[in-house]
């Protein structure tokens, strides 16, 4: 497939769906979604749609607290650096194999400031308890 820009939602849906099926059967993180958060698919992905959309091409589309679910999350299961590591990479291959420009590039920033503000957070709470 030749790599294009991340111009409209369906780019941004493509991206997503397919990170997540790296994700669902992944060895280090996997679980975390499958087992322990229990994702449901369905319900899921169209909420990262909107919000890869919302981050990407400056729609409105998402308006939930992005860390709240995560919080839940890491009360089950602490989330840990490799953690984190195995989802920004998961990401950025994602990308890599699918887009190139300026928007990748934008989606790859954005991405690791995520991974980086959870992590941090996480962190201060799994060391405090």
């Amino acid at each position: 497939m030749e790599k294009k820009q991340i111009t409209s939602r369906a780019d941004i849906q493509l991206l997503v769906d397919r990170f997540y099926e790296k994700v669902k059967v992944d060895d280090v993180i996997g679980y975390i979604f499958q087992d322990v958060a229990r994702v449901d698919w369905n319900k899921h992905l169209p909420i990262m749609y909107d919000f890869w959309e919302q981050l990407l091409l400056d729609s409105n589309r998402y308006g939930r607290n992005t860390m709240a679910p995560h919080f839940a999350v890491n009360q089950q299961v602490p989330l840990q650096p490799a953690h984190f590591d195995r989802w920004i990479s998961l990401f950025e291959t994602t990308v890599n194999e699918l887009f190139n420009g300026e928007k990748a590039e934008l989606a790859i920033s954005r991405a690791r400031s995520i991974k980086d503000i959870m992590q941090f957070k996480m962190q201060q709470i799994n060391q405090s308890k």
